[in-house]
């Protein structure tokens, strides 16, 4: 367990690895005729684990092509709990036409690397590959079993990836009791309450439950030249234009009161006072996620209906996405139908619960020590994500989840915006940053 060279091989390979990756289109748009790339991505991932001397489980979750891979790397005390290291191999949509590079380019300019899911999240992945390669060729014995898991199906809420796993071959996360994974360790600067700048790591602790919600109004059928009141489009959007305009109750939970505590000592800034939303809004990118921890919210994404401009049809549907605070989803519910009215039906299409932990132990230990070793004066935050991951599936296997993902980010990036954004990119020197930081964590995890 001897302390990293610099610069290592993890070093010079993440990149290239990332390129690679970002290069393999792996777009998920929760429809399965249109899957491209998870299978190509997983057999590149197990090619390369298998060449420095991996045994790989290849694994489809409840579809063809739907890929996952494990291997296991053993440790040195093997009767510890092991520690899950995953990742998603699928990325979201996106537009060429919207970008400056193309998305699947993995172009590297201007310091940084350009490419959907450089942020979401193959730029953790080939982090994970680059120390993970790096292990096995040295030799290196990490201080308790790590089980490194790169998987399909999270932006479509990992039905066919980590929620089938959990359902149907949990004996691959066996003896698993930790779990790291995406959208944490990323470095966020504020301005300190002595007048100088600080960073901070944010460490999720926690995140909102995932709800997408598909509504449909019923009406009667006609030609669009008469008068007609029974009409589902109405009826739909009326419900939708409610639903989206809403402002969920303010309700602050302890991680999220925790984060907040942070901060003002931090930067000195009041979280206590009537105007949290304004508060909240002085923290820059990060203010939009941390925002969306303080309530529900429930954002309308798509619309169908009709066929024919001169048809009314008679049914109309939306889809909502909902994200649910611990110990609120009933509330939720009943404040849901009152917005809906009676004349529109809901039903689930995803429905995945919260997750919470604490921000203490010995794993919580080594990923500040880790930072700190690479950043001294920094300091690791707990925060809790308005989105949600596949940490959703493992923590019902009795895993604890975190989410640490290091980078080091200039603090005039708006690190926020790149999840799903255009120009999603990542910098250059954050990834090897990163790279170091998994490197020395996994070594004393």
């Amino acid at each position: 367990m001897s302390e990293p060279a610099s610069p290592s091989t993890a070093e010079d390979e993440v990149v290239g690895l990332a390129c690679d990756l970002i290069r393999i289109d792996t777009t998920n748009t929760g429809d399965p005729d249109t899957l491209m790339g998870e299978r190509v991505a997983t057999e590149y991932v197990a090619e390369k684990l298998s060449e420095v001397g991996y045994d790989t489980t290849y694994v489809e979750s409840g579809a063809p092509g739907r890929a996952n891979v494990f291997a296991r790397l053993p440790g040195a005390d093997s009767t510890r709990g092991a520690l899950l290291v995953h990742g998603h191999l699928d990325v979201v949509p996106a537009d060429p036409s919207e970008w400056s590079v193309h998305p699947f380019s993995g172009a590297i300019e201007d310091g940084y690397l350009w490419g959907r899911g450089a942020v979401d999240m193959k730029g953790m992945l080939a982090m994970t590959l680059a120390v993970a390669r790096r292990f096995k060729r040295e030799g290196v014995t990490p201080p308790r079993d790590l089980v490194f898991a790169f998987l399909a199906d999270e932006e479509a809420g990992g039905l066919y990836g980590s929620q089938w796993l959990a359902d149907h071959r949990p004996g691959l996360v066996a003896g698993c009791t930790e779990a790291i994974s995406e959208v944490g360790g990323f470095s966020l600067t504020v301005g300190g309450a002595g007048g100088v700048d600080r960073r901070l790591y944010p460490v999720e602790t926690a995140e909102k439950g995932i709800a997408w919600m598909r509504l449909r109004a019923r009406g009667r059928a006609g030609h669009g030249s008469m008068v007609h009141d029974d009409n589902a489009v109405t009826l739909l959007c009326e419900a939708v234009a409610r639903l989206g305009r809403h402002r969920f109750p303010l309700v602050m939970s302890d991680p999220v009161r925790e984060f907040l505590d942070i901060m003002s000592e931090e930067t000195g800034l009041d979280f206590t006072g009537d105007d949290l939303d304004g508060a909240v809004a002085k923290l820059g990118g990060l203010a939009r996620i941390v925002g969306a921890t303080l309530r529900d919210t429930a954002n309308p994404t798509m619309l169908d209906a009709g066929y024919k401009a001169n048809v009314i049809p008679s049914t109309a549907e939306a889809v909502v996405d909902c994200r649910v605070l611990p110990g609120r989803q009933a509330a939720f519910e009943r404040e849901v139908d009152e917005l809906l009215g009676p004349d529109v039906v809901r039903e689930w299409v995803v429905n995945l619960p919260p997750v919470e932990t604490t921000f203490d132990g010995d794993l919580v230990a080594a990923m500040d020590a880790s930072i700190l070793a690479e950043d001294p004066g920094a300091r690791t935050v707990p925060y809790m994500l308005s989105g949600g991951t596949d940490a959703k599936a493992f923590s019902r296997l009795g895993i604890r989840c975190f989410g640490f993902s290091p980078l080091r980010l200039p603090p005039d990036l708006d690190f926020a915006a790149l999840f799903h954004g255009v120009d999603e990119r990542v910098p250059i020197d954050g990834l090897t940053f990163g790279t170091r930081v998994l490197d020395r964590f996994l070594r004393t995890c």
